[in-house]
């Protein structure tokens, strides 16, 4: 074991000839170079990391403005459709639009996980909970 440890001293020809405290000076200042080379790696990973949460960061923000802004548009096209074929002007338009700008909002905090989804037979489940309550 002592034979792979000193093997990278010992293909510098300079190391042959020298005393003990000189081999020591050269494994010190290879020491200092693998210090500086070190801190100098790890001052450059955080802001790798950095640039990688900012482009998560830009990728939910385009993915939550998407959301809202598809749930404007088709309540906003749903309701100019309706209002063209029911002659209804204005008033399909408005409701429908409300009704995308609430689709919108409740996609984002579906998204956001601060409103669960709701479970597809949630009625039945309330049931069940009666029956088994009593």
């Amino acid at each position: 074991m002592d034979e792979k440890r000193g093997t990278g001293g010992s293909d510098r020809a300079d190391a042959g000839g020298e005393t003990e405290n000189g081999p020591s000076e050269s494994l010190e200042a290879r020491r200092l170079r693998l210090n500086a080379d070190l801190l100098a790696r790890r001052t450059v990973e955080p802001g790798e990391g950095g640039s990688r949460e900012a482009r998560q960061g830009y990728a939910l923000a385009v993915k939550l403005s998407s959301e809202f802004i598809a749930g404007v548009i088709v309540g906003a096209l749903l309701g100019y459709v309706f209002d063209r074929f029911l002659g209804t002007s204005p008033w399909g338009l408005i409701v429908f639009l409300i009704l995308g700008f609430c689709a919108g909002v409740l996609n984002i905090l579906r998204s956001t996980g601060a409103v669960a989804p709701s479970p597809v037979g949630r009625s039945q489940a309330g049931q069940r909970g009666n029956d088994d309550g009593k």
